[in-house]
C-alpha cells in the first residue's frame, strides 16, 4: 500500500520548481486523502471562455459549475445551477438561478454572475477563443463583429438581468437545443473578483465548483483541494487532486507502476499490451465521445487549390486504419467511418459508413487520386503533432508508413514533432501549419451539432484549418432553427456530407477513454468525455 508521503514526494520530485509548501503540507493531515494524477499544461490561463482544449478543460470542470452539467454516466445535460430554463418558442428563454450557491471566495452566484461572464466572453476586445459559443445571442454582431470593424457595443442586447436570480436570453434565431449547450465551460459564471482584479484572478482562479486551486506552477503542478463549503450534491469525496505535468506519458505510467503516481488517464500505446497484467482490476477502457482526425491548413493555397480535395481524399484512402488500431492501439480505437462518434447513437446523428470508400484502405485508388489532384505539395507530406503526450509519434509513424507503402515512396510522408502541446496549439492558432496536423475532438456536449459546427462552420471557435463552405453553413443554420429533433439531425447529417465531399479533415478513429490507477484509489471512472470523475474518487 502506497503512503501519502510517497504521493507528496512524487509531486515535489516532478515539480522541483515549486516551493516546498506548494506540495501540500508534507503529507500530513487532510493531505492523506489527496490523489496525484498525470496532466498536461493548458494552452492558456484558465478563463472559461478562453479554454478550448482538454487539459485546461479538466481543471475548469473541477472548479466551476454552470447552469447545466453533463451526467458523468450518460452525458445527458441536467440542470445544475439552473432551477428552471423556460421557453415557449425556442428563441426566448427565461433562466432562474438556484439560490444558495457561492463562489469559493464567499461571493454569491447571481444572474449577473452569468450575464457579466457571457458578455465578457463574447466581446471582441477580450479576444476569447470560445467567443463563438455566444454567437446565437442577439447583439453578438455588435460586440464581436466579424467584418474587421470595431465593436459598437459592450454587452449583448439579448441578455437582460431581471432579478437577483433571473435573467432572459434572446437568440437571433430559433435554437431548440440551446439549453443543452449551457454545460460547456464557456458559459460558466464569474465572480466580481475576475473583473475587479483580473491579473490576480488569473494567477489564482476563483470558481464555484467542488475544488479550489491551492497552487499552480506552469510546467510542473497544479494543486487543487476540496472545497468544504461547496453547496452542490456532487461534493468531492477526496481531499484534493495534485495534477502533475508530464511531457511523456510513458514516464507517467512508470511512476504509476513504481507507486509515485495515483492516476494516469492516457495509457501510452507502448503499454497497452501489458496494462491488464500490470494493473489487474485497475485499468479502464471505455467508449468516449472522442474523434481523432488529420486537419489541414486550408489557409495555405497548397491545400486549398483546385484538385486539393482529391489529394486529401487520396491520403485518407492511403491510411490502413484497421491495421493501425489493431497493432498500435490494441483495439482501444475503432476505425472512423464518419465525423461524429458512435456514442451519439443513430437517433443522435451517428451515421456509420458515411465516409464510405474514402475512409477505407485502397492504396491503388489513393495513389491515382493524389496524382489526379496534382500530387503532394512539395512532393512530401509532413504530419505535425505534439510529442509530449498521447503516444502520437507511434501512430503518426504508422500512418506515414501506410501512406509511403501506398505511394511506393518511403519519403512521401514523415512525422513533424513539436515539443509541447502548448507550443503545438500556439502554432495552430498563429496559422503556422504548412501541412496536415493531428487534431482530436472531445465533445463538449453529446449533440451532433457539437461535432460539426465548432470545427467546420466558417470562423468557428475550433475551426483550426479555416475550412469554409457556404452550403455547410446554411445547412447548420437550418438545423439549429428546427424544433423537431429528427429533422434537425437529418440536416446536420446533410452538412456532414458536405464535409465528406471536400474531405475537409480526414477522420482516423474513434477513441476510447483509458486510465490506470493505484491500489490507493477506489470509485475511479471516466465520464463520456473520457475525463476522470475526480470528485467521486476515494483515497485510502
Amino acid at each position: 500500500m502506497r503512503t501519502a508521503t510517497h504521493a507528496t514526494w512524487a509531486a515535489c520530485a516532478v515539480a522541483a520548481a515549486l516551493a516546498a509548501t506548494a506540495c501540500g503540507g508534507g503529507g500530513g493531515g487532510g493531505d492523506k486523502a489527496v490523489l496525484t494524477s498525470s496532466w498536461g499544461d493548458p494552452q492558456n490561463p484558465l478563463e472559461p471562455a478562453d479554454t478550448n482544449e482538454v487539459q485546461g478543460g479538466k481543471v475548469l470542470d473541477m472548479i466551476f459549475r454552470g447552469l447545466k452539467r453533463y451526467d458523468p454516466e450518460t452525458g445527458e445535460a441536467k440542470n445544475m445551477l439552473a432551477e428552471r430554463i423556460e421557453t415557449r418558442d425556442s428563441r426566448n428563454f427565461t433562466v432562474t438561478v438556484r439560490d444558495g450557491w457561492t463562489f469559493s471566495n464567499g461571493e454569491k452566484v447571481t444572474a449577473r454572475s452569468f450575464v457579466d461572464a457571457w458578455n465578457y466572453g463574447a466581446s471582441l476586445r477580450n479576444n476569447q477563443k470560445n467567443a463563438y459559443f455566444f454567437a446565437y445571442i442577439d447583439g453578438y454582431d455588435k460586440v464581436h463583429p466579424e467584418d474587421g470593424s470595431k465593436q459598437s457595443a459592450d454587452t449583448l442586447s439579448g441578455l437582460k438581468v431581471t432579478g437577483e436570480r433571473t435573467f432572459t436570453i434572446r437568440l437571433g434565431q430559433t435554437f431548440s437545443t440551446f439549453p443543452d449547450t449551457l454545460g460547456y465551460p464557456a458559459f460558466a459564471p464569474l465572480p466580481r473578483a475576475f473583473f475587479d482584479d483580473h491579473d490576480a484572478w488569473l494567477r489564482k482562479p476563483v470558481g464555484n465548483g467542488p475544488y479550489t486551486i491551492r497552487s499552480y506552477a506552469k510546467g510542473a503542478l497544479m494543486g487543487l483541494r476540496k472545497r468544504d463549503d461547496y453547496p452542490g450534491a456532487d461534493k468531492a469525496r477526496n481531499g484534493g487532486v495534485d495534477l502533475i505535468v508530464y511531457t511523456d506519458n510513458n514516464t507517467a505510467y512508470t511512476d504509476l507502476m513504481s507507486g509515485n503516481l495515483d492516476l494516469v488517464d492516457d495509457i501510452p500505446a507502448a503499454q497497452l499490451k501489458n496494462v491488464r497484467t500490470d494493473l489487474p482490476g485497475r485499468y479502464l477502457n471505455e467508449p468516449a465521445g472522442i474523434l481523432q482526425t488529420l486537419a489541414f491548413p486550408h489557409y495555405d493555397k497548397d491545400w486549398s487549390g483546385s484538385g486539393s480535395e482529391k489529394v486529401r481524399t487520396g491520403l485518407s484512402m492511403a491510411i490502413d486504419r484497421e491495421q493501425i488500431t489493431k497493432t498500435i492501439f490494441r483495439k482501444t480505437r475503432t476505425p472512423a467511418t464518419d465525423w461524429t462518434s458512435p456514442v451519439l447513437g443513430a437517433d443522435g446523428g451517428y451515421r456509420a459508413g458515411l465516409c464510405g470508400d474514402a475512409c477505407e484502405y485502397h492504396p491503388k485508388e489513393a495513389k491515382k487520386l493524389i496524382e489526379e489532384g496534382g500530387g503532394l505539395p512539395g512532393g512530401q507530406v509532413k504530419i505535425t503533432y505534439n510529442a509530449d503526450t498521447g503516444s502520437h509519434k507511434e501512430w503518426v509513424d504508422a500512418v506515414c508508413n501506410s501512406v509511403n507503402n501506398a505511394l511506393d515512396d518511403d519519403r512521401a510522408c514523415v512525422g513533424n514533432p513539436v515539443g509541447t502541446f502548448a507550443d503545438f496549439r500556439s502554432r495552430i492558432g498563429d496559422r503556422k501549419m504548412s501541412g496536415p496536423f493531428r487534431a482530436g475532438w472531445q465533445m463538449d456536449y453529446p449533440l451532433i451539432q457539437n461535432f460539426l459546427q465548432p470545427l467546420y462552420y466558417t470562423n468557428a471557435s475550433s475551426n483550426d484549418g479555416k475550412w469554409s463552405s457556404e452550403e455547410f453553413d446554411a445547412l447548420v443554420d437550418r438545423a439549429n432553427g428546427e424544433t423537431d429533433t429528427a429533422t434537425a439531425v437529418g440536416l446536420f447529417q446533410q452538412a456532414e456530407a458536405v464535409v465528406r465531399d471536400d474531405m475537409a479533415a480526414i477522420p482516423l478513429w474513434y477513441q476510447n477513454g483509458s486510465a490506470g490507477y493505484s491500489d490507493r484509489l477506489s470509485n475511479v471512472r471516466l465520464n463520456p468525455f473520457s475525463v476522470p470523475v475526480y470528485d467521486q474518487i476515494t483515497v485510502g
